[in-house]
């Protein structure tokens, strides 16, 4: 883990004094701010190297996929999962760690899948004290575009608060959305950009839709499944910067759309992912059945 922060300004506007009927839609998200680097096997990561053991097969995906852009070469057999988070329990206490772990890493297939034509996550719950060997020459997929495979990144973990935007019942936005509007034009602070929902790739909180919500129910219980991660293709867009973007990131002159295209790209999109248009994926998990289920869902704009 680098020794670098991230540090997300405080909102420009105090949501909860302007409108009190949302407070019980408040929740604490993990911001992980992904930037490029050389993350190490003990390291938490994005893209980077797992703690793989050596004696056990890393996963492959043998399942069929639509002949998209992003699909495996014809005639190509199961292809190998890459590595996309890495998370170790002393950086993101807050994940739901089963009894004798404190690692979680997800994989997915970098082709599409139906039904979302997106890729396939895989979740993987360990104990990293195990003693095993570890693998050091994974394999690689034959044929996968880099829009789908993470570039290594190290991660910044950072507690902030945020508020329910999509995910806000119909009665709430009805009542507020007149005042919503108000508010951006007196102050020229959005709620829906500024405000509400922390962009980029994080833990807990709520999903970074952008499209309607569409929560999975469990399959073993029927309950609600709990939003675990997002990650979408990128940390901010051409709105949010500019209450989102950590003080360390701000340029001395001007805003991060002024800084030269690669630097701003190292901020915006480090691991480099495109998920269809500017679109994201989000994993959940019931954390009510002991098995700990997981299911995925995708949407873009």
């Amino acid at each position: 883990m680098a020794d670098n922060t991230r540090t997300t300004p405080p909102r420009p506007l105090d949501v909860a004094a302007l409108f009190p009927e949302l407070v019980p839609y408040r929740a604490r998200t993990v911001r992980l701010h992904p930037r490029t680097g050389r993350p190490g096997l003990l390291d938490s990561s994005m893209g980077g190297p797992l703690l793989w053991p050596e004696s056990e097969p890393w996963p492959h995906c043998s399942e069929g996929h639509p002949r998209t852009a992003f699909a495996p070469p014809k005639g190509a057999g199961p292809q190998p999962l890459v590595p996309v988070l890495q998370l170790y329990a002393p950086d993101v206490p807050e994940l739901p760690f089963p009894e004798g772990t404190d690692l979680l890493q997800m994989l997915w297939c970098p082709f599409d899948h139906e039904p979302f034509s997106s890729p396939r996550p895989e979740l993987y719950w360990r104990d990293s004290g195990a003693d095993v060997e570890p693998l050091t020459d994974p394999p690689r997929p034959e044929g996968a575009r880099a829009d789908y495979v993470p570039d290594p990144c190290v991660l910044h973990p950072e507690r902030v608060d945020e508020f329910a935007a999509w995910d806000l019942p119909d009665t709430v936005f009805d009542a507020l959305e007149d005042r919503f509007d108000e508010v951006d034009e007196e102050t020229g602070w959005s709620y829906w950009s500024h405000l509400s929902v922390a962009p980029g790739v994080k833990v807990g909180g709520f999903p970074t839709w952008t499209q309607d919500p569409a929560w999975p129910d469990c399959e073993g219980c029927g309950r609600r499944m709990e939003h675990l991660l997002s990650v979408p293709s990128r940390e901010f867009d051409g709105e949010s910067w500019r209450s989102w973007v950590p003080e360390e990131d701000v340029p001395a002159t001007g805003t991060v759309f002024d800084l030269p295209y690669e630097e701003r790209s190292a901020l915006q999109g480090a691991p480099g992912l495109m998920l269809g248009d500017m679109g994201g994926l989000y994993v959940f998990v019931c954390a009510v059945c002991p098995d700990l289920p997981f299911a995925y869902r995708h949407d873009c704009s």
